[in-house]
């Protein structure tokens, strides 16, 4: 794929005797939104922090934005951004103060202020970040990602536990990111969610993967496979209604 921004070919990743990932290979485009997608324990997160630099590999190739993680890991840091979970913060300080050290981190110049803008938590800008609702919290670990202006960004799951409302100002912050120019890749056990964000998808599987397409792509060849839904659709679902009678107006989510 000439225009692959990160390149996974024949990845292993073992634990003793078990094999987590089971050489997986798939390629990312510039710009895209890339799912990858499974159950728990697919091996898609372990994956994702191999690519990281996170985690080392048992054998396999990786290459991000033409550098090979074997010979520049180090390259590799620099040019991606990596959501954080919850306990990578400092609970006591403000989240002004966390971006000014994550700043002194990347040796980059920040505004606070204008970066809590891009994710509407400007009027926090004071608050601690042990202070903040969970839709909150990603929403700013999503902010923490862009302070090195990364050309590829990671989202582990990044709207797990969330109610309906947080989770599609996710969804518009996430393809917000994108149009700013990064290449956005992400894990998730939500279907709708891929649907909706992603540009292609991986389906992973017990290490392997099983299914790679646009999400259309793979929906209409299970449709002329013959397969049909024992119960009929609807046009909308309970979340649509929950959505249409409380907005989806930015809260304190």
């Amino acid at each position: 794929m000439d225009n692959a921004i990160i390149i996974v070919k024949d990845l292993v990743k073992k634990y003793g005797d078990f094999t987590a990932v089971k050489g997986i290979s798939f390629e990312v485009k510039h710009g895209e939104i890339f799912g990858l997608l499974g159950p728990n324990g697919a091996g898609k997160t372990t994956t994702l922090e191999i690519i990281e630099t996170l985690r080392e590999k048992t054998s396999g190739e990786v290459w991000v934005d033409g550098k090979n993680l074997d010979k520049e890991a180090q390259d590799i840091k620099k040019i991606i951004g990596v959501q954080l979970q919850a306990a990578g913060y400092y609970p006591n300080l403000n989240l002004v103060q966390i971006i000014k050290l994550f700043a002194g981190l990347y040796n980059r110049e920040v505004d606070p202020m204008a970066l809590l803008d891009t994710v509407n938590l400007q009027d926090k800008a004071k608050n601690k970040f042990k202070e903040l609702s969970g839709g909150q919290k990603q929403r700013f670990s999503i902010a923490t990602t862009l302070i090195n202006e990364p050309k590829v960004i990671f989202l582990d799951e990044p709207t797990t536990g969330l109610d309906p409302q947080a989770r599609r100002n996710l969804w518009d912050l996430i393809k917000a990111v994108r149009e700013r120019g990064a290449t956005v890749v992400i894990t998730t056990h939500y279907m709708d969610e891929a649907e909706v964000l992603c540009d292609r998808v991986a389906i992973v599987d017990s290490g392997e993967v099983i299914a790679l397409d646009t999400p259309d792509n793979l929906i209409d060849n299970l449709i002329a496979s013959g397969f049909k839904r024992p119960k009929q659709v609807k046009e909308a679902n309970l979340e649509d209604v929950f959505l249409n009678k409380t907005g989806r107006e930015w809260r304190n989510e």
